[in-house]
């Protein structure tokens, strides 16, 4: 059985996630990306994991930094979403063509306004994956909001339907 990448595509597709973008400071400048590939790894201590294209710069970013932010998006943070998806964006435009605005932490990590939650890591170990590298972080500091989450599912953006029923 020979197995396309549209066909994987589709069926992840069905996975409903979160939107995130990975914030990091590079030389004064925020750099970033639109990630859904995003899990909790372990509670004690707080590890998580991101995946990371090869060919995106915020893989090599992160391996020279060894710091970042994962900011989860509300669900009115969509354009921000679509602009740090975009294969070439000027990251001193996100303001002007998307709205995004940052704060820094105190080791300058930009934090993404109104994102749902925010976690501050340390980059752990990276391990090579096919085209991605997992990326596993100690998350060092969070920032939790009220709000409700920016979704995605078969290929397009959603917002939380109704409770489900115990």
């Amino acid at each position: 059985m020979s197995l396309s990448p549209a066909e994987f595509r589709k069926a992840m597709g069905c996975f409903a996630t979160g939107v995130t973008i990975i914030t990091l400071d590079l030389e004064g400048e925020v750099h970033g990306m639109t990630a859904n590939a995003f899990a909790s790894v372990s509670l004690d201590p707080a590890l998580l994991l991101v995946c990371v294209d090869h060919s995106a710069d915020t893989h090599a970013h992160l391996h020279a930094k060894k710091r970042f932010g994962i900011n989860i998006l509300a669900e009115h943070q969509q354009v921000i979403s679509e602009y740090y998806a975009r294969p070439v964006r000027s990251h001193e435009h996100a303001e002007k063509e998307a709205g995004a605005c940052f704060d820094r932490t105190a080791h300058g990590t930009p934090i993404l306004h109104g994102a749902l939650a925010y976690l501050e890591c340390r980059l752990q170990s990276a391990q090579v994956a096919g085209d991605h590298s997992i990326f596993i972080a100690e998350v060092e500091d969070v920032v939790v909001r009220q709000g409700e989450p920016l979704l995605f599912f078969r290929g397009k953006y959603r917002k939380m339907g109704q409770e489900v029923a115990d």
